[in-house]
């Protein structure tokens, strides 16, 4: 009985062992994809989403939602800093319902950029595109 007991003890220490670095791992990955977007870098953009694609088996719709950057989604990180290249492809890859509904403060995409006075940068035609 004794050795049942020690041996789904060392299980359930192994099994969160291997569980948690394939945690850290993603937020390593995704760690600097904030400072990708702002700079405007398509192609490393474009490497990033491949990369964590096919290490991890996750599209951008899957991690959109988990990363803000100074509390601004990616697209919205996009808008504030004129990274044309990236926020629209950024638009092109999520799905266009996605696209539509309300973000972490309960704004629309399209809602947030007319309050902030966005409606002509080229992101924000894109995103009309899609809708």
């Amino acid at each position: 009985m004794l050795k049942i007991v020690k041996a789904s003890l060392i299980i359930s220490a192994a099994s969160v062992g291997f569980a948690m670095p394939a945690q850290a791992d993603i937020n390593e990955a995704l760690a600097n994809i904030c400072t990708i977007v702002q700079a405007d870098d398509k192609g490393e953009l474009r490497k990033k989403m491949r990369t964590v694609q096919s290490d991890y088996k996750m599209k951008l719709r899957d991690y959109y939602d988990g990363i803000t950057c100074n509390g601004n989604s990616l697209i919205r990180t996009a808008l504030l800093s004129n990274a044309v290249e990236t926020g629209t492809l950024m638009v092109k890859k999520m799905p266009s319902r996605t696209l539509g509904e309300p973000e972490n403060d309960g704004k629309t995409l399209s809602a947030w950029i007319q309050e902030q006075g966005l409606d002509g940068n080229a992101i924000a035609s894109a995103l009309q595109e899609r809708l």
